[in-house]
């Protein structure tokens, strides 16, 4: 067992300093928990099921569409990135204007989650060299397409995103893992 060390005093200062520049995180209006007692009466915990927890225990969907996006994650990556996790669908934006492309991605992404997808691959393309280097719009759907995958109506079908391997695009496309269908 570890000795317990002790803070100094410049940073105990230090950090009372920090402390007093926290503003606490408003806390949304909680349903009461059932106290324990009646949790152990209620049974073994075979017989509590997901099923049969109240309805405010269950994420609701406007919980899950607030979450924050999450990557694919190490190893699913890996097995896409190697062709061990097959990409279920696939679309190219390639020469669509912005607004094409984002009615076509909202369609492709209904699509995809209704046929069972998992995992969908988005082509977006690096977009055109410029004659003017200092050009900030290359690349206008490969720039504007994350940003819209975090957009709330999305969020009814996408998990996570990541670019893609180098073999799929690289940083002209991007990895999505879909949620399931309901």
């Amino acid at each position: 067992m570890s000795r317990r060390r002790y803070l100094s005093e410049e940073e105990r200062t230090l950090w009372s300093g920090f402390a007093r520049s926290i503003k606490p995180l408003r806390h949304a209006q909680e349903s009461p928990r059932p106290p324990v007692a009646k949790a152990a009466a209620a049974g073994s915990g075979a017989a509590a099921s997901s099923a049969q927890r109240p309805a405010a225990q269950q994420p609701t969907r406007a919980a899950e569409e607030s979450a924050p996006l999450a990557p694919l994650g190490r190893r699913l990556r890996r097995r896409v990135a190697r062709g061990r996790e097959p990409i279920d669908a696939r679309i190219d934006l390639h020469g669509l204007t912005q607004a094409q492309a984002h009615t076509a991605l909202l369609r492709f992404l209904r699509a995809a989650q209704a046929d069972g997808a998992r995992v969908a691959l988005i082509v977006t393309g690096k977009g055109t060299q410029r004659a003017n280097r200092d050009a900030p719009e290359r690349g206008v759907l490969r720039r504007q397409v994350p940003i819209w995958l975090s957009l709330p109506e999305f969020r009814p079908f996408v998990l996570g995103f990541e670019d893609a391997h180098a073999g799929h695009g690289g940083q002209g496309a991007l990895y999505v893992r879909l949620r399931r269908g309901r």
